[in-house]
């Protein structure tokens, strides 16, 4: 068999271990193993398994990992996020649609300090659910809003899903950050456009909330002064140059222990816990980027990525017409794998061909990022859905029926993105 056909054989079989619910990381080193053995012989395997994790675990780079988890488990334990719901619910929950407005809102801005989209998902459900069922929201839309606002944890900078694209890709996590912030803002806006809209259709769906003097809309935006103290240290040392994005990754974390100690929450109980959690997500992660840097070493032997972009760049179609298939792979993929395990899997292969048809890959990245959030959330493996649906009582079903709106804010946020790619690419063309 040639080197290709081989790439191909073991790219099927990983889909079929991670459909058996294999972990995706176990599942990437040991086709990755037995492929390069295949190829080369046992001996190179074996040095594979020794090589790849040293240079994996030796790079400092990786240590923004747990540095932006930790600071992110520990704000989510200091209140913030129920201070920024309140505040954004005393500006427009008094609109049709408002409270589902703000806990996008609040997500966005809960996302700003936070760099998972499971952490916003969990939070939120626990503070914004119960308050929209209070006001007869329909469950559809109060579910959803949450499980889509959510996923901005991951779009707006800092964020795991630009740190584990950067790790793949070797692209600069400070400029994907960067790029990450305005398309984050712009999604932040479509989601309440898609609300409003719902409204309009349906104005049952969404009744108005209490309505708030501006006393009181000024008086709730005292309490958010943490998350914006910490968003511009971290993010505007970032901008500045004044620091790495590792280094910010530290920066935030103390900011993060400080603001927790200033608000009474830090003691021995809640420290633990903290860098209990920190350890499970960090490992995970860190299996996850060792089994595909082995995997992709398997890749690189058999020359399939190469292959591909040469036959893909030989297509008589237009670059764009490529990208809008190579994003409606990812969209279908998402809806039978887990979409973080789909992305590491295929970026080894995809990304040398995005950058061969002339696409900037900071961009594109942004996109890998919005494609990655509408995986979280389309059925049958949403993961935020299931998070959301275990802590509410809320139906699967009800939840999925929700989301579709917000699923089209975010085909509608890839599509502006394409035509003005500028809005990502502004602020990283700054630095």
């Amino acid at each position: 068999m040639s080197p290709e056909l081989v790439g191909i054989i073991a790219i099927l079989i990983l889909i079929g271990t991670l459909l058996l619910r294999v972990w995706i990381g176990l599942a990437m080193a040991l086709v990755g193993f037995f492929g390069f053995w295949y190829l080369m012989d046992f001996e190179a395997a074996s040095e594979l398994l020794v090589v790849v994790p040293y240079r994996v675990l030796s790079d400092h780079n990786l240590s923004v990992i747990p540095l932006f988890i930790l600071m992110g488990v520990l704000v989510s334990k200091t209140g913030i996020s129920k201070d920024l719901y309140k505040a954004a619910n005393a500006w427009i929950g008094s609109v049709k649609g408002g409270l589902a407005m703000a806990t996008c809102v609040a997500c966005a801005a809960f996302a700003a300090i936070c760099g998972t989209s499971l952490a916003g998902t969990v939070t939120m459900a626990q503070i914004a659910v119960p308050e929209m069922r209070k006001f007869q929201y329909k469950e559809s839309l109060a579910s959803a809003s949450v499980v889509a606002g959510g996923t901005l944890g991951i779009l707006i900078p800092p964020s795991l899903g630009f740190i584990m694209y950067a790790i793949l890709t070797e692209e600069s996590v400070g400029m994907l950050f960067m790029a990450g912030f305005l398309p984050g803002i712009l999604m932040m806006i479509l989601f309440m456009i898609a609300i409003f809209f719902l409204t309009l259709i349906d104005p049952n769906i969404a009744p108005p909330g209490p309505k708030t003097d501006m006393a009181q809309k000024l008086t709730s935006l005292k309490n958010t002064w943490t998350m914006m103290a910490l968003f511009v240290l971290v993010m505007g040392g970032i901008y500045g140059g004044i620091f790495t994005p590792t280094e910010a990754g530290a920066v935030g974390a103390f900011g993060a222990m400080v603001i927790c100690a200033l608000k009474g929450k830090l003691n021995l109980k809640t420290l633990l816990d903290s860098l209990t959690d920190t350890v499970k997500t960090t490992g995970m992660i860190v299996t996850i980027v060792l089994g595909a840097f082995i995997f992709m070493r398997f890749l690189t032997i058999t020359h399939l990525p190469f292959a591909m972009a040469e036959t893909i760049n030989s297509v008589s179609l237009p670059r764009y017409a490529i990208l809008a298939i190579i994003i409606l792979i990812y969209i279908l993929l998402g809806m039978i794998l887990d979409i973080i395990a789909a992305i590491t899997l295929t970026v080894p292969i995809v990304h040398p061909t995005i950058v061969a048809l002339g696409f900037d890959p900071v961009w594109y990245g942004v996109v890998m990022v919005i494609v990655m959030e509408m995986g979280m959330i389309t059925p049958p493996i949403g993961i935020n859905v299931f998070v959301l649906s275990g802590i509410t009582n809320t139906p699967v079903s009800d939840v999925f029926r929700g989301v579709w709106p917000f699923v089209a804010a975010m085909l509608a946020c890839i599509i502006i993105l394409t035509i003005f790619p500028q809005i990502a690419l502004f602020l990283p063309s700054l630095m």
